[in-house]
């Protein structure tokens, strides 16, 4: 007996949970196709709430997975558009949000006001990219009732309206109703053809439950319909690639105009330009104010008679080499704002000489400042060598791609969905970075960068036979010229070709190796002090991680749902 008891209340509460609030007692569908290839949808609800409700919601699929007249898969979106239900307040999503989603949901109602009772709903939309176009035919194919409704339907009726000079007729117009899959046209709906359309009414005693369906098929004649294309779906999908197209030529003119350095003949030279330091000749060989190019001011102190550099040896087993520089000479006066910021920088604005010297591993994380500061400054003393025009319309451009990256964005965003957006800012962000060099050389820096070029590329192909001559004229040729090669990344390559003729090293640098101080010697050691010094010099502290602030059940994939 308790068994019973239990069975019951347990099938009692089930039928409870699954009870329905309202009940849908008449559903009209009237539908007209139109031959620009979308077709207009009125539904009409007359209803009953059982219990105080705020209004109903309407969910249409809009992601299908089809098989076309070949029998291949194909991926199917329709879209929504012109939602209209008068008399009452609703909510629809945007474009955008429709692009997401596999359904579509009509929100009818009013979250401060209850309804019970008898009520009618009338939902009129449009329906785009929802015809089946086949090799001798175009299917309508719509689901006039589908089975997602969680509530009955006692009377159905429809009519669809096509297209003039249509013949409708038994043989090409169909009615399925039931559970989902019944392939057996329906017994249960009396149907009317004409030339102006197709109807059919519910038999007495009708009733279609809830996750049953009623789905109507027409076949209509090729041409009939037009197929929404190109613009559908290429371009409400991908017209966004259009203005990405745009951007990319756009910006492409303006660097073709304003960019683009002029075609210069290469001279051959033995030396560079004559007053010009190595960190303004590694700006203007790429346009780029590189660290390298103001590391490169050191070697050239030294060969200056400016410093000393000094190989620390390692004072522990996990400790590395260390390197010290000595100021042994003051900087001219005449000197670039942006060396007198790294020299003063580093052993300080002294007028008066005396001895100063700073390890290199204590301007970690502290001297990046001062980088930056003469980064900026390199930049601003380059200015003369550089059309005037191509400033200001880098400048305008900085700003006028942040503009388009704001406006296009939103725009892709409302149009065609967060993809686009992503593409468009994307591009914006590529293109500001590539507008770095927006900057195009006058007729002075064109012929600073012929000398330039025909430099690096002596330092690239020198014989050894060439390099003997200019030792000849200049004993001091290679520690002249070693500060440029490591400007322009080739001192390593530089320093190699000297190893064969029996040089002596910078006197200004010295190491800790116990082999003999040779060329061979001096370059490797020099040439790994000068990355740990630019690393150093560069470094900047990194801010800390912080950790918590979530909690449990937060983050994605959280909902739930109900009634409305």
């Amino acid at each position: 007996m308790k068994k019973c008891i239990v069975l019951f209340m347990i099938l009692l509460v089930f039928s409870i949970g699954k009870a329905q609030d309202f009940m849908v007692t008449n559903y009209t569908v009237d539908i007209t196709i139109n031959t620009d290839g979308y077709f207009d949808v009125k539904e009409n609800y007359d209803l009953n709430f059982e219990i105080p409700k705020h209004g109903i919601y309407r969910t249409i699929q809009t992601q299908y997975d089809l098989l076309n007249f070949e029998g291949k898969k194909e991926d199917r979106k329709i879209r929504i558009s012109h939602v209209n239900v008068p008399n009452y307040k609703f909510d629809v999503p945007f474009d955008f949000v429709q692009k997401l989603q596999d359904n579509m949901d009509i929100k009818i109602g009013d979250k401060d006001v209850t309804l019970i009772g008898p009520q009618h709903y009338e939902i009129a939309y449009r329906v785009h990219n929802a015809f089946l176009f086949e090799e001798n035919q175009i299917r309508f194919y719509w689901n006039i009732k589908p089975d997602g409704w969680q509530a009955d339907f006692e009377q159905i009726s429809f009519r669809i309206h096509v297209p003039e000079n249509i013949t409708l007729n038994q043989e090409n117009c169909f009615v399925y109703a039931g559970d989902k899959g019944t392939s057996t046209t329906t017994q249960d709906f009396k149907l009317y053809y004409s030339n102006a359309g197709f109807s059919g009414t519910s038999n007495d005693n009708f009733m279609s439950h809830a996750v049953q369906s009623v789905t109507v098929m027409i076949n209509l004649p090729p041409n009939s319909v037009a197929e929404e294309k190109p613009l559908w779906p290429f371009w409400n999908q991908y017209g966004w690639s259009f203005l990405v197209g745009l951007l990319v030529i756009g910006f492409y003119a303006l660097w073709r105009k304003f960019g683009k350095d002029d075609k210069v003949i290469t001279s051959t030279s033995y030396y560079p330009p004559k007053q010009m330091d190595p960190a303004m000749v590694g700006f203007l060989i790429n346009d780029r104010d590189d660290n390298s190019d103001l590391i490169s001011l050191i070697p050239s102190w030294g060969a200056k008679g400016l410093i000393k550099m000094e190989e620390i040896p390692k004072k522990g087993w996990f400790s590395g080499k260390d390197t010290k520089l000595i100021r042994i000479g003051l900087l001219p006066e005449n000197s670039p704002s942006y060396e007198k910021e790294i020299f003063n920088g580093l052993f300080g604005n002294g007028d008066v000489l005396d001895t100063s010297e700073i390890v290199v591993s204590s301007l970690k994380d502290t001297f990046y400042t001062t980088m930056s500061s003469a980064r900026s400054k390199l930049k601003e003393s380059a200015l003369p060598y550089y059309v005037v025009e191509s400033k200001k319309v880098q400048t305008l451009l900085y700003f006028g791609l942040v503009a388009m990256a704001i406006f296009l964005t939103t725009i892709a965003l409302f149009v065609w969905g967060p993809l686009a957006a992503v593409a468009i800012v994307l591009t914006c962000i590529i293109l500001m970075i590539l507008n770095g060099y927006m900057i195009k050389k006058n007729d002075i820096g064109n012929q600073v960068l012929s000398e330039l070029k025909g430099f690096r590329q002596f330092i690239k192909v020198a014989e050894e036979n060439k390099l003997k001559m200019l030792l000849k004229e200049d004993s001091n040729y290679f520690e002249n010229t070693m500060a440029y090669a490591l400007a322009f990344g080739l001192f390593d390559k530089w320093a190699k070709k000297f190893d064969a003729l029996h040089i002596p090293p910078p006197s200004w640098y010295s190491t800790t190796s116990s082999s003999a101080y040779t060329m061979h010697s001096f370059s490797k050691s020099f040439s790994k002090s000068m990355v740990v010094t630019q690393s150093t010099m560069v470094s900047s502290p990194q801010s800390s991680g912080s950790s918590g602030g979530g909690s449990s059940g937060g983050g994605f994939g959280g909902g739930g749902g109900g009634s409305w």
